[in-house]
């Protein structure tokens, strides 16, 4: 067997960072009418490269498969629509943005980020792969690309006079598996004096809040600071300042511009960050070496709570059907046998049948209906939003679930 590769520096990958065993892909969602049809499930082993120390994932699905018709939609989020709402806010009066500037983002999903430019009058421009994405943000009236960005879809949208003063891009540089061709890409369509801003979940945190459930096939790549400037730096990009932000368990939003535009923005902050980043083990692969038994060791915590609460007659509902949650679910074997059903705001995932463990996905209100003794909070990113959308479950004793960072039961 050809030991894999990786993706950014062509090191042969040795050592394992996390490996949660055969799970299918974390938004696969299955109609109920498909319910006895076999899916697919693919290796989900995170490897490290111990030269650029890129954390990623082998690549079974095209992103085509993947991302063709997604589930995700990002405006069912109050807080992170909050959260984008200040990114624009900051943005605006930060880099000088108004009518004669262009806004593009990449991966813009259903318009969430790139309505709060247009209401100030900014132009905007939305690279969408997910064609059932894509059309939700154009009936909202935001312009919007179906296509992949990468060099030619790039080059071609140049072309035609798209440059970008602001080229934003949430939660996407983890989700290419040509990390080359996507930030030349990037490079291509930021104008001259442009600024990019990317924002990832934080390797870091990944490790120190354990994390293992935001892996999935969907994620590619797990970026600490020190590798993402190094991918940028190898296509003329150079990180000029960083932000640590709480949003997904802590993610950084980095700001680059063209190498040539940089000098008189540079901040102290990436350089302090690196160097945090090396003095917690992130250069060395005795530190990604020791993730994968704290992991083992929350699999036995939710499961133990799990066979308890069902010995003592209790049910147990799951709120939520994030893809953290899918990982989750699969790597601990955790089926209606443990948990009764999840429930998600989303419309698109209601009334289909999670990945792999075929639990059912419902709306809220079928916690309000139901009385479960437990609620498992799956995305528990959002565990605040939540635990204010769903406080009324104290009125029959319902008590919340969180598993990550480690199991907790709350009063």
């Amino acid at each position: 067997m050809t030991e894999p590769a990786c993706r950014f520096c062509s090191t042969p990958l040795a050592a394992t960072f996390c490996d949660l065993g055969l799970s299918p892909l974390s938004n696969a969602f299955v109609r109920p009418a498909d319910a006895d049809r076999m899916e697919p499930f693919y290796p989900l082993h995170a490897r490290v490269c111990g030269s650029c120390f890129l954390v990623q994932l082998d690549q079974f699905e095209s992103p085509e498969t993947i991302f063709g018709d997604y589930v995700y939609f990002s405006s069912y989020s109050d807080s992170w629509l909050a959260h984008c709402e200040a990114y624009a806010q900051m943005a605006i009066r930060r880099f000088d943005l108004g009518p004669s500037k262009l806004v593009v983002e990449i991966a813009s999903n259903d318009g969430y980020l790139l309505q709060y430019f247009q209401r100030a009058g900014i132009p905007v421009l939305g690279v969408e792969p997910a064609a059932n994405v894509g059309a939700v943000a154009r009936d909202r009236g935001i312009a919007t690309e179906v296509c992949f960005l990468g060099a030619d879809t790039a080059r071609g949208l140049a072309q035609r006079g798209v440059r970008a003063d602001l080229l934003a891009g949430n939660n996407v540089f983890a989700h290419v598996p040509d990390l080359d061709d996507f930030t030349e890409g990037l490079r291509i369509l930021l104008a001259p004096d442009g600024v990019l801003t990317l924002e990832f979940p934080h390797l870091l945190k990944l490790i120190d809040e354990n994390q293992f459930d935001t892996i999935y096939h969907e994620h590619f790549s797990y970026f600490s600071l020190f590798t993402a400037a190094k991918v940028l730096a190898a296509h003329g990009l150079r990180v000029f300042d960083v932000d640590e932000l709480p949003t997904h368990g802590g993610s950084l939003r980095v700001y680059a511009c063209h190498g040539s535009a940089c000098s008189s923005r540079m901040t102290p902050r990436p350089e302090a960050l690196i160097a945090r980043e090396r003095a917690a083990g992130l250069t060395e692969l005795t530190t990604f070496a020791r993730f994968d038994e704290q992991v083992r060791a929350t699999k036995r915590a939710l499961l133990r709570f799990l066979i308890d609460a069902r010995e003592q007659g209790k049910r147990v509902a799951g709120y939520g059907a994030p893809a953290k949650g899918n990982t989750l679910l699969n790597y601990c074997g955790v089926r209606t046998d443990f948990l009764d059903y999840v429930v998600d705001r989303s419309p698109h995932k209601q009334g289909l049948l999670l990945p792999g463990t075929r639990i059912p996905v419902h709306a809220p209100a079928k916690i309000m209906e139901t009385h479960p003794d437990y609620v498992l909070i799956l995305p528990w990113n959002l565990r605040d939003e939540i635990l204010q959308q769903m406080h009324g479950i104290r009125a029959w004793g319902g008590r919340f679930v969180v598993p990550i960072p480690r199991l907790e039961v709350l009063n």
